[in-house]
């Protein structure tokens, strides 16, 4: 999972590129100086696109420059602009005046070889119960990546010489869509369910779904009559359900290094492991059960964190409410909440102590690893109520910067 910290850095990147404001298209194509300019074809898109246009910069040959975006610090350059109606054909520009991360500017390129590449990450129009219209991209069965989100616009990556000082265009055509994502598929223990919620579709005024990956117990199918408790996983977004393997580790694929917890061969410890549990859940005095973990991707996030809110409408009902009880009928679950529990970890412990809080009468307890602050006194290092800034360590002849 995710830090907390690993959050804050992105969410402060995701503020940098979405303040951006718009520049109208008649503005735009009487700017001078080094720019680039986007547009798409009739082929590719017949309609109108609403969404947020990236540019994305690298000088690292390895893969596509949409996949070498992230806060760490080897991450290449990206600069987004918001586009509201941008018809086929019609062009957007990328001057010096939108802004970027990491570096703020395409003026601040250093002049050299690159390779380029333009997506549009599209949005939808949402009518919401609470009065507001906003336009956002709804996820599409990959968690909200906007580097592999279902219909977006991309173009092909293309090497050029950049020098920021000409006054130059440089023009980038999309011409290619992300396909559908190829959905899991079931097997005699792993299962996939997906429902429209009735509570959110009405909050957002669109079709809107949670879904689930379901781990079933040994002997299921061959005891018919038997029920079982539930243990619900609470977390980011899973594509299936995660750290289960059927199979002995693969010895002909190649270790792969964890930079995030500094591991060699982490791939091969995480199926070693995840066919570790596959033997001790067949094996004869293991507690049968059946353990989910919960698919709430939303407009802003790869997950909701899984309680009501204002902005984002009530999940926590609808998880509690509307999923639970669907998956508890269709795979033999007692239904009762003495015989449910939840664990996770990161987001996703901060989502099982708050389930059991908002909703103790539904729960039986949780399993909260290394969670997100649960309240503001340990906000990442600092507290919030007592400490008179959160970028130093007061003392009586000296401040020692706080990191993050």
């Amino acid at each position: 999972m995710k830090s907390f910290a690993h959050i804050i850095i992105l969410f402060g990147l995701l503020l940098l590129l979405i303040t951006t404001t718009s520049f109208a298209q008649s503005f735009e194509k009487t700017a001078s100086g080094f720019r680039f300019s986007v547009s798409f074809t009739p082929e590719l898109h017949e309609d109108a696109v609403d969404g947020r246009l990236l540019l994305l910069i690298s000088d690292d040959d390895s893969e596509e420059p949409r996949f070498q975006i992230s806060s760490q610090p080897n991450t290449q350059m990206i600069f987004g602009i918001d586009i509201e109606n941008l018809a086929p054909g019609e062009k957007i520009f990328i001057t010096d005046e939108v802004f970027g991360f990491p570096i703020v500017s395409i003026s601040e390129i250093p002049a050299g070889e690159y390779n380029i590449q333009a997506l549009i990450h599209l949005y939808e129009t949402f009518h919401r119960a609470d009065g507001h219209v906003v336009k956002l991209p709804m996820d599409r069965g990959e968690g909200q990546h906007w580097n592999l989100a279902p219909g977006n616009l991309y173009s092909t990556p293309q090497k050029i010489f950049i020098d920021s000082k000409e006054n130059k265009i440089v023009p980038i055509v999309l011409d290619k869509k992300i396909p559908p994502i190829i959905p899991p598929e079931d097997t005699k223990y792993i299962k996939h369910v997906k429902i429209q919620s009735k509570l959110l579709t009405e909050f957002w005024g669109h079709p809107m779904y949670l879904g689930a990956c379901v781990l079933l117990p040994y002997g299921f199918d061959e005891h018919p009559k038997s029920k079982y408790p539930l243990v619900i996983n609470h977390g980011h977004f899973p594509y299936t359900f995660n750290g289960f393997r059927e199979t002995p580790p693969d010895t002909t694929i190649k270790p792969e290094y964890s930079s995030r917890f500094h591991l060699d061969g982490y791939n091969i410890t995480m199926q070693k492991y995840a066919y570790k549990l596959y033997q001790e859940w067949i094996s004869e005095n293991f507690p049968r059960m059946v353990v989910i973990e919960i698919q709430h991707a939303n407009p802003y996030y790869d997950d909701s964190y899984a309680v009501n809110s204002a902005n984002l409408g009530p999940y926590g009902d609808a998880i509690t409410y509307e999923l639970i009880p669907f998956i508890e009928e269709k795979f033999r679950c007692i239904g009762e909440g003495w015989a449910r529990a939840l664990y996770g970890g990161s987001t996703g412990g901060w989502e099982a102590l708050a389930v059991q809080i908002f909703y103790p009468d539904e729960y039986n307890g949780c399993y909260a690893s290394c969670p997100d602050p649960v309240d503001f006194r340990a906000y990442m290092l600092v507290n919030i109520y007592d400490n008179k800034n959160a970028f130093f360590t007061e003392g009586r002849w000296k401040n020692v910067p706080r990191p993050a």
